[in-house]
């Protein structure tokens, strides 16, 4: 599942949302950098961004009331932003003199952080304007004011917007701060207030409505075939599996012997499930995993929760998100150390602050992020404020992994053909989506790209009917970013300039198993109709498993170099490009034109068999308009780990 504006939680492929926005300049440069020269007068700044897409003349309600009240935050640049964008390539690129020698939380922020003079400036300013400075860190300065005061500090009047049927507040030209600031200024978010609301000292919800799977199944690919049913592609179709366990997704992506130690990886989401110690523990016990030690798992959680009752984030239907995150990431990399560091609503300032405090304190050297939006609902100066965290994190040696998206090119949900957000950042790796088949012994026998449609068997049983496009993983050319360094070369122009002349940013970089119909296992406390709370297992997948998935895969290569942190990976990963470190995804891994479908027989009302079942056959490899081909794709990037990828890794080893 992904998460967005509220951000949605990516990749379950049983899903929540929230809203998250980037930048449009190229890896390299202070990417989406909002405080920037612009067209206005000399004595201002330019915030670019500030103004968004959906305040057009044709909306314009006209000036909103001057004392209409506005919450926002401004987020500070610090000493150096284009020095610490221009660090952060460097220190993650193999092939600079700078590679690998990575700063101390503490050292970043000496070098790049906020200055205490121009903390003061900013907060001199703010309240000279006559705003409310309500909170203070290193990162930015929270206010409060009318749209009078609003207008003061920002230049710009705020107007009344109809969006969606709803009317909000929002510039109706470019925020800009004065130039005395000299640049301290990166962005402020909130001068539109679509939708940024808040309620305080909420209490999370019990465990979430609870979905089984029927079966029958197959225990690894292929293993249970009913032959009484109709043919499909030439050939009976297998019932699908249960779902895999760590073992077998360890034996596809070249585990080894190598288990994470030594190795900590965050999995950031909303809220906090309160029966997850034991969940999985519980899940480790009946399913052969290793058993959590002490301390190997932890929590790091704010002190209250807002937008728990909103359908907007749906707090229960994040806990499914948080145990599949960790129970796969601890299924592939039994002996890491996982952090989990909950956002306090699925809102961009919550998750933006639970990213801080990883980067802030070097919590983790992964973190794993099952959450995203769709790209239309980006804003520069939100993409600004994510960029720098992970510019950030990439000095300190860490990498973030953001799930795809589940909605293939987002054209049959979304209307518009457009990639996913945050997974479109020149400094995040994007994680793709298969569907994977593991066979008798655990053996690797090929993977698709993740793209489903479902047909349900005819009532008279004879036939498969109907051909519905279900779900599959995201991927496409940006329209924000600019194509970063490490894709030249490797990503086609045909899908670099697939929007017009100029190259950009594509997605994803690298896969793994995400397709639900051969997803995995996982087990959750869940609230039964008959009001029962009880431990159950079903399958699941969705992009938000290919995320955890590969960043327990990342674990393993830590491992492998001596615990040495990769850092931001996306370099490295596509400096493999090429070699056998890949599985080289394609939709037709039996031969070309021949399709495969799997069986999946599930219950009409999720939990038991008393409203009925229905029978279906789940087409693999046909992901909307997106393909998996030969080479680097829109699907699964440079491909999914193969045998060698993880002991490439090893000082001195490299895949053939």
């Amino acid at each position: 599942m992904r998460s967005s504006r509220s951000r949605v939680r990516a990749g379950l492929a049983l899903a929540a949302a929230l809203p998250l926005a980037a930048g449009a300049l190229a890896l390299g440069t202070p990417t989406a950098l909002a405080a920037q020269a612009g067209p206005g007068p000399h004595d201002r700044q330019a915030l670019a961004g500030t103004k968004p897409l959906w305040a057009t003349p044709s909306a314009d309600r006209g000036t909103a009331d001057a004392s209409e009240k506005v919450t926002a935050r401004v987020y500070l640049a610090g000493r150096d932003a284009r020095g610490l964008a221009d660090y952060a390539r460097a220190v993650s690129d193999p092939s600079s003199a700078s590679y690998g020698k990575y700063l101390t939380a503490r050292q970043a922020k000496e070098r790049f952080g906020a200055t205490k003079a121009q903390i003061a400036g900013v907060t001199g300013w703010l309240t000279s304007s006559g705003l409310k400075v309500t909170g203070t860190n290193d990162h930015y300065v929270t206010v409060t004011g009318d749209a009078a005061a609003a207008r003061k500090a920002f230049g710009t009047e705020l107007h009344r917007y109809v969006k969606d049927g709803r009317t909000y507040h929002a510039p109706s030209t470019t925020a800009s701060v004065p130039a005395s600031l000299d640049g301290a200024v990166l962005t402020v978010v909130g001068l539109n207030d679509a939708p940024r609301l808040a309620k305080h000292r909420e209490t999370l919800p019990g465990p979430s409505a609870a979905f089984r799977n029927a079966g029958p199944f197959s225990t690894y690919y292929g293993s249970n075939v009913n032959k009484s049913l109709p043919s499909a592609y030439g050939s009976h179709a297998p019932y699908a599996i249960k779902g895999y366990t760590g073992k077998q997704l360890r034996a596809a992506y070249g585990a080894k012997n190598f288990t994470g130690k030594g190795v900590t990886i965050a999995i950031t989401d909303a809220y906090a499930s309160p029966t997850i110690a034991q969940d999985v523990q519980q899940y480790a016990k009946r399913n052969g995993d290793k058993s959590w030690s002490k301390g190997q798992y932890s929590q790091v959680l704010p002190a209250d929760w807002t937008h728990t009752g909103e359908k907007e984030c749906d707090a229960a239907g994040w806990y499914g998100e948080e145990t599949l995150d960790i129970e796969a990431a601890h299924a592939v990399a039994p002996d890491a150390g996982i952090v989990y560091v909950a956002g306090k609503s699925c809102q961009d300032d919550d998750l933006i602050d639970a990213l801080h405090k990883i980067v802030d304190g070097r919590l983790a050297d992964i973190v794993s992020n099952s959450w995203g939006d769709v790209e239309s609902n980006e804003t520069p100066d939100v993409a600004a404020a994510y960029d720098q965290v992970f510019q950030t994190g990439a000095v300190e040696g860490i990498g973030f992994y953001f799930s795809s998206g589940d909605d293939g090119d987002n054209v049959a949900k979304h209307g518009t053909k457009q990639a996913d957000t945050p997974a479109n950042s020149p400094w995040v790796t994007s994680v793709g989506g298969t569907s994977l088949a593991v066979g008798k012994g655990d053996k690797y026998l090929w993977e698709t790209g993740w793209g489903t449609h479902k047909a349900e068997l005819s009532k008279d049983g004879l036939s498969w009917e109907g051909s519905v496009f279900t779900g599959g993983a995201g991927g496409g050319t940006s329209k924000i970013h600019q194509q970063p360094f490490y894709q030249r070369g490797v990503v086609p122009d045909a899908l670099a300039k697939a929007n017009g002349s100029t190259p950009m940013r594509v997605g994803p970089d690298i896969a793994a198993v995400a397709d639900s119909s051969t997803g995995f296992l996982v087990g959750q406390t869940q609230t039964f109709p008959d009001g029962s709370v009880k431990y159950d297992e079903y399958r699941i997948g969705g992009t938000s498993l290919a995320a955890p998935v590969i960043a327990g895969v990342q674990a393993l290569a830590q491992q492998a170099r001596h615990g040495v942190p990769i850092g931001f990976a996306n370099p490295a990963i596509y400096d493999r490009y090429g070699t056998a470190a890949y599985h080289d995804v394609t939709d037709h891994p039996l031969g070309k034109g021949q399709g495969i479908g799997v069986v999946r027989v599930d219950y009409k009302n999720s939990v038991d068999a008393k409203d009925g079942l229905v029978t279906t056959l789940r087409s693999l490899g046909g992901d909307s308009s997106l393909s998996a081909v030969p080479g680097y794709d829109d699907v699964t990037g440079v491909g999914t780990p193969g045998d060698s990828y993880v002991t490439s890794y090893v000082p001195g080893h490299r895949a053939p």
